[in-house]
């Protein structure tokens, strides 16, 4: 199987930036899913401190040829200064689901 598509985590502070960046990420086609995940803690250093925050993380599929604007999606739409972006190969997936991703992504309806 291609390692063409790609999950990407991004932490997001709260649901409202989340829900708006999953929205925007599905209507402009940059990915055919965003898992919207609660009740995360992350612990991380920021500004000389180490910080500790309550947020949302998201679970984006997309593919690799969308990665550059997906990336520039967020970053543009990002209430973080420095939003995570951590993209993971998918190694496998059920080939119905994929072919849906990629209907979904090179559709311009």
């Amino acid at each position: 199987m291609s390692t063409q598509y790609r999950i990407v985590l991004c932490t997001c502070p709260d649901g409202e930036s989340a829900s708006r960046l999953a929205l925007g990420l599905v209507e402009n086609r940059l990915a055919a899913c965003v898992n919207q995940v609660p009740g995360l803690t992350s612990v991380y250093p920021w500004q000389e401190k180490i910080e500790t925050a309550s947020e949302v993380l998201l679970l984006i599929k997309t593919r690799a040829d969308r990665m550059a604007e997906l990336e520039a999606f967020i970053r543009a739409h990002h209430p973080y200064e420095l939003p995570e972006i951590v993209a993971v190969c998918v190694e496998r997936g059920s080939q119905v689901y994929l072919n849906w991703l990629d209907a979904w992504l090179t559709s311009s309806a």
